[in-house]
């Protein structure tokens, strides 16, 4: 087997010559890969990479003949030269995990694959108006290619609380996209006042990384006059985006309830207390199409009437975590049990409701 001076110090075997059965010469084409991997990565801010390097056709072939193991221990020393060399020209740092850019290496061709990680960014939202989804709503009859129906838009609702973050980050940070994770999310008629709803921000392929999250904060809340409202922004990693969707946030509402005929404040009083403690709620209709028909079983923490005459009342409720607050009110023709529909004895619906607080 003729090898390479590099692959016969690794190996300890084989024959000395100008061509290198194992690497095909690899090692002698770092500094022309080192000079390719820079030019690749051009104008991309970045602080820190990682080294990968894959291996197929004819080479995986080789690694069978080698071994997996002695093929193994040439593609790390490779990869450990390429990076030594990279950290020295750049002045980057060569990591393991949590790289802002993933570069791998084909060891079949040598060419070169450059993967932009994602930023994270974590705060939290304020939704001051109503009929705005918390993210984009692909219109159901064309899915997303325009219709009459989405009046050409290719969208159920032209804007989301993620579109009006995303418009400025994407720009600020010459980025691909943005996704945003939230814990949970209100309907589209449900405003998002108090804190806010924490949520994780995913700013893809960002060419941009380095900037100062306060500017950032400034810039969205200018851009989405009122509508939308970020604070205490501040950059997190991707633990956060399983974190915030597994926390499990008690929430307060504000709701304005319309009766079928009129109330008495004590009968009111008295039903409210008797919904603290735990509903059993199947899932609703309303949302039957997107989750399995099943009973859950939630709490409600605390109730309290802050306005009543005659059909009218606005209450708050503190509540667990996916309870639904427009059924625990109207009951979903028996499906939240108990409800204060069934437990006043009156049809009873919510009007208009607010999320003001999650803990």
């Amino acid at each position: 087997m003729r090898v390479c001076e590099y692959c016969y110090r690794i190996l300890n075997e084989g024959e000395l010559s100008e061509y290198c059965e194992v690497c095909c010469n690899s090692f002698s084409k770092i500094d022309f890969l080192v000079k390719t991997i820079v030019e690749n990565l051009g104008k991309i801010e970045y602080e820190s990479f990682s080294i990968g390097i894959k291996s197929r056709g004819s080479v995986r072939t080789l690694s069978e003949i080698l071994s997996p193991q002695r093929f193994e221990k040439v593609k790390k020393t490779f990869g450990k030269l390429l990076s030594n060399k990279l950290e020295m020209v750049t002045s980057k740092r060569c990591v393991r995990n949590a790289a802002d850019v993933q570069i791998t290496i084909d060891f079949e061709d040598l060419s070169v694959e450059i993967k932009i990680n994602p930023i994270y960014i974590c705060g939290r939202y304020l939704k001051r108006i109503r009929n705005i989804s918390q993210t984009r709503w692909i219109c159901g009859i064309c899915r997303g290619e325009g219709c009459e129906v989405c009046n050409f838009t290719g969208k159920k609702y032209v804007n989301s609380v993620e579109e009006l973050i995303s418009a400025q980050v994407v720009e600020l940070f010459k980025a691909k996209d943005a996704i945003l994770h939230g814990a949970g999310r209100e309907d589209v008629d449900v405003r998002m006042l108090g804190n806010g709803r924490p949520f994780v921000l995913e700013v893809i392929e960002p060419k941009r990384r380095n900037l100062e999250i306060g500017r950032v904060e400034e810039t969205v809340n200018v851009f989405t006059r009122g509508r939308v409202l970020v604070r205490d922004l501040k950059y997190c990693s991707s633990k956060d985006v399983r974190q915030i969707k597994e926390e499990r946030f008690r929430k307060m509402y504000r709701a304005k309830i319309i009766f079928e005929k009129e109330i008495g404040r004590i009968e009111l009083i008295q039903a409210l207390k008797k919904l603290e403690g735990e509903i059993q709620q199947r899932t609703p209709t309303r949302v039957l199409h997107r989750r399995s028909d099943r009973v859950r079983i939630r709490k409600v923490y605390k109730t309290e009437l802050l306005f009543h005459r005659k059909k009218i009342a606005v209450i708050e409720i503190l509540a667990e975590a996916g309870l639904y607050i427009k059924e625990l009110v109207s009951g979903d023709n028996g499906r939240t049990n108990p409800s204060l529909s069934s437990l006043l004895g009156v049809n009873s619906k919510v009007e208009k409701l607010d999320v003001i607080g999650i803990h």
